[in-house]
């Protein structure tokens, strides 16, 4: 039970399940909750919308109405500041509802509002409590932070691997090593990325869809780019042709990307180079109850020149069984 008077954490939680809904929708602005409070009751609620607009806050100022003043708002990522010519700033917007308190989750890294949010409400009356649920509104808009930090996207790496660590037959053949439950999973991982890279090689041998193909979700389906420093352009008999790829010539062209996460899905060469270059953010590693033997490939070369180096550079945070595999879930340290 929450004391009387004290910022209430299950409303915090409450906004970080609703900037979920917008995970993969608002690149490069971050998927924001926002749940408005008053007198115990929920008067408003909303999440960033896709494209980026509106915001969080406005949706759900504009759900509250009058009801606004007063009342607590609960709002995962501090509101912005700054003007933009697709709609008012959000701190100004909240001033002008004269809610009660607004208590944040967390202070936007972005230069063009950090603190400047935070300034304008105190400036208007309203008390600002922030730090409730950081770490979980952390978690939720990852990708945001880290191209705020490194100016590029969050790079997960998606590997499906068989109990020994390979990703495909001698032959090369690696559909499916996983069973039904974790390609379903993986289709709600894509429907969250705002894009999915593969190399040349996983293109020609494979020729995925790299679409969403999951009831209610087939409209979430992300850009998609080839990684290829020799490919001249995008067959247009591949099944990706339709949706316009992007042309990846090397690594260096995900720095500076519009985007939040990127998802990479390419084979076993690339998903070497990229841990090589040290290039991935998080791990998702599908492992399938499978051995396929020494004459199987693996992730590729990591350059690594002892076995030190290979230790502290990942943290496992997360498992979930999926069917008959397993889902394993690594941060880069």
């Amino acid at each position: 039970m929450t004391r009387s008077g004290a910022p209430d954490p299950r409303r915090m939680r409450a906004a970080v399940a609703l900037a979920a809904r917008g995970r993969g929708l608002t690149a490069p602005n971050p998927s924001v909750g926002c749940v408005i409070v008053r007198d115990g009751v929920v008067v408003g609620a909303g999440w960033t919308q896709p494209g980026g607009r509106p915001h969080a806050e406005a949706v759900a100022l504009e759900q509250a109405g009058d009801r606004a003043e007063g009342a607590d708002v609960y709002v995962t990522l501090e509101p912005c500041a700054h003007d933009s010519d697709r709609g008012p700033a959000c701190a100004d917007l909240l001033a002008a509802a004269r809610p009660k308190r607004v208590v944040l989750a967390m202070q936007d890294p972005d230069a063009r509002t950090s603190g400047r949010g935070i300034a304008r409400l105190r400036q208007a009356g309203i008390e600002v409590i922030s730090g409730l649920c950081g770490d979980l509104a952390a978690r939720e808009m990852n990708g945001y932070l880290v191209r705020q930090q490194k100016g590029r996207p969050r790079i997960t790496l998606k590997i499906a691997v068989s109990i020994d660590g390979r990703v495909a037959l001698p032959s090369g053949e690696s559909q499916w090593i996983t069973g039904a439950e974790a390609r379903a999973h993986v289709h709600l991982v894509r429907a969250e990325a705002d894009l999915i890279v593969v190399g040349r090689g996983t293109l020609e041998a494979d020729d995925p869809s790299l679409d969403v193909r999951l009831p209610g979700l087939g409209g979430r389906s992300p850009a998609i780019a080839v990684m290829s420093a020799t490919l001249a352009e995008i067959p247009q008999a591949t099944k990706i042709a339709a949706r316009d790829p992007v042309l990846l010539r090397n690594f260096a062209d995900f720095d500076g990307l519009p985007y939040n996460d990127v998802l990479i899905e390419g084979g076993a060469g690339m998903a070497g180079s990229l841990l090589a270059e040290d290039r991935i953010d998080r791990l998702l590693v599908y492992r399938a109850p499978i051995l396929l033997g020494d004459q199987a490939p693996g992730i590729g070369q990591l350059g690594l020149k002892n076995l030190g180096e290979a230790h502290d550079r990942w943290q496992l945070y997360a498992t979930r069984p999926l069917g008959k595999d397993r889902l394993e879930i690594y941060a880069r340290l």
